[in-house]
């Protein structure tokens, strides 16, 4: 996507409209087909990595050791087959923007260090969607959200994980801290999708770099390149393969 003239990734357009809620019978219809799909990447083509963020104010110290740590997506993939990277983010009241898509770790840190974490609430449901019309357009093989809170109404983001799970795009919900609410709500999410879940604590760079690199390497490479990263005693990769198994 374009960007603004202050260089900022671009709005992303048509997500702020609300989901309907959905019933808990169809939820267990999503979730019965959801399981028929495999996400994978075809033979010469790189993967696709939709890398998102709360960029709200408590988000700062965070935000800036992933500014860092998305480099090690790009090494992790590249021995893989490759990787194509779209930074998405929200912050204050109503502002959700994503990037083009980029193939090299100095260009998504470029695009990072030009932004700073505000105030606002959060819109994990215009990730969800702009999500699902990235993939309508061109396939995405995962879908990668770090935050700390949820602040929607959970049956909507319920319903909006469902629809993305259908297109086979799994959702890796990466919480930092220990909200119960956004627990419950980051759970369900991947559970949806047939994504994985993983908790980091705050500051534990280390932490969310493992849990990085394991997502990376599934969009590259699908449950194979996971396995194999969960071979190397690669933490992340062995609490994600464990939940997707």
């Amino acid at each position: 996507m374009s960007k603004d003239r202050s260089g900022a990734p671009a709005p992303a357009k048509g997500e702020g409209k609300p989901v309907a809620a959905s019933p808990r019978s169809e939820i267990d219809a999503f979730l019965k087909q959801v399981r028929t799909l495999s996400p994978t990447v075809a033979p010469g083509q790189r993967g696709r990595l939709i890398f998102a963020l709360d960029a709200t104010m408590s988000r700062q110290p965070t935000w800036d050791a992933a500014c860092q740590l998305q480099a090690d997506m790009f090494r992790e993939a590249a021995a893989i087959g490759g990787l194509d990277v779209q930074l998405l983010y929200y912050r204050g009241l109503t502002e959700c923007r994503a990037s083009g898509w980029v193939s090299q770790p100095e260009r998504l840190a470029s695009l990072m260090e030009r932004i700073d974490c505000r105030g606002g609430h959060t819109q994990i449901g215009r990730i969800l969607g702009h999500a699902r019309k990235e993939t309508e357009r061109q396939k995405v093989q995962a879908l990668v959200f770090v935050g700390d809170a949820m602040e929607e109404a959970i049956d909507d983001l319920c319903a909006a994980a469902g629809a993305l799970g259908l297109l086979g795009v799994p959702a890796f919900m990466f919480q930092e801290g220990d909200d119960a609410i956004a627990e419950q709500a980051f759970r369900e999410i991947a559970r949806l999708t047939r994504g994985a879940y993983g908790r980091f604590a705050p500051g534990a760079a280390h932490e969310l770099a493992e849990l990085l690199r394991a997502a990376a390497a599934f969009a590259a490479g699908g449950m194979k390149a996971l396995s194999d990263l969960s071979a190397r005693k690669n933490v992340g990769a062995q609490r994600l393969l464990k939940q997707m198994s």
